[in-house]
């Protein structure tokens, strides 16, 4: 069924002529009349009758005109919303992130693009950096700012995987956090082999942190010795900080360069090649993105140099 047949047969119910319709609309006074004629023979009854030279409801008219006033101020708020939605100014991110961004990255990026785009909406979700999770919280995110690399090409995907693109857009440097009164506490740096054998607090295996961490002693010559295992990072940093053991984690953003913040943790500079972790963006590639989400995605790319995160105050 026409909309604009609806509208044609909801401006006459109202008291417009057939041929105030015609011209309003551009069309001819007997296309209206045939569209008409044509909505009665859908309906499978006549709505309009004729009174001189306008057109009046009949009673099937006025039960049906209500429901068609109803049906196009609904069909008008959805144009409006998706209008809203498909626009660069007005539309809507659904961004996802790993908890340990989303206290100084994803806040700086959001705050940055809203500074220019103040009417763009963000739908946030957390995810964790699980080594086998779905990309971009299981298709339902436009976007994705983490750590995991996923794969991106068909022949490497598994049954289920979702296929996505992905960019790196930085570095964060990692550091090995130790009780303040550890006998190691005051060095600026250190190397991992001269915690070999420390008690070590980690998140569980199947986390990329957790798998870079134990790359990194396996370099280092050494096995970490694991007394437990945690599912966030301030839960790790609760435990050191309670002197059960070190970890390796980045540092809290408000820890200067030299991890000198007062506190009761200490967090030490890795001297160890690679002591650092890569931060990626990633979109899909089985659907392009809307406009505010491309928007949002170029100002992400362009705001942070890879090998660099953006300094926040």
């Amino acid at each position: 069924m026409d909309t604009d047949v609806l509208r044609w047969f909801q401006q006459v119910a109202d008291g417009r002529t057939v041929t105030e319709v015609s011209e309003v609309d551009g069309v001819t006074q007997s296309g209206v009349s045939r569209a008409l004629a044509r909505l009665e023979s859908e309906v499978g009854t006549p709505l309009l009758r004729r009174s001189g030279r306008t057109l009046r409801l009949t009673r099937a008219g006025e039960v049906f005109k209500p429901h068609v006033d109803s049906m196009l101020r609904r069909f008008d708020d959805g144009i409006a919303a998706v209008g809203q939605f498909v626009s660069p100014e007005t539309g809507t991110v659904a961004l996802a992130f790993q908890q340990s961004l989303g206290t100084w990255l994803v806040p700086d990026l959001v705050r940055s693009f809203r500074a220019r785009h103040p009417s763009v909406q963000f739908q946030l979700t957390q995810v964790r950096d699980e080594l086998h999770g779905l990309p971009l919280d299981g298709g339902i995110a436009d976007l994705e700012i983490g750590t995991r690399r996923f794969r991106t090409t068909p022949e490497a995907m598994r049954p289920g995987d979702l296929l996505v693109r992905t960019e790196e857009i930085g570095t964060e440097p990692l550091r090995l956090a130790l009780p303040r009164a550890h006998r190691l506490g005051e060095r600026p740096r250190i190397r991992l082999k001269d915690v070999a054998r420390e008690p070590f607090i980690a998140l569980r295996p199947t986390s990329a942190l957790r798998k870079l961490a134990d790359d990194l002693c396996r370099q280092a010559g050494f096995r970490p010795s694991i007394v437990f295992e945690g599912d966030d990072l301030t839960s790790l940093r609760g435990l050191v900080a309670a002197g059960l053991g070190v970890a390796v984690v980045p540092a809290p953003r408000a820890v200067s360069s030299e991890g000198t913040a007062d506190g009761p943790v200490r967090y030490l500079e890795i001297a160890d090649p690679g002591a650092m972790r890569e931060i990626y963006l990633t979109w899909s590639a089985e659907r392009p993105l809307l406009p505010a989400a491309e928007l949002f995605r170029e100002h992400v790319v362009s705001r942070v140099t890879v090998g660099k995160v953006p300094a926040l105050p």
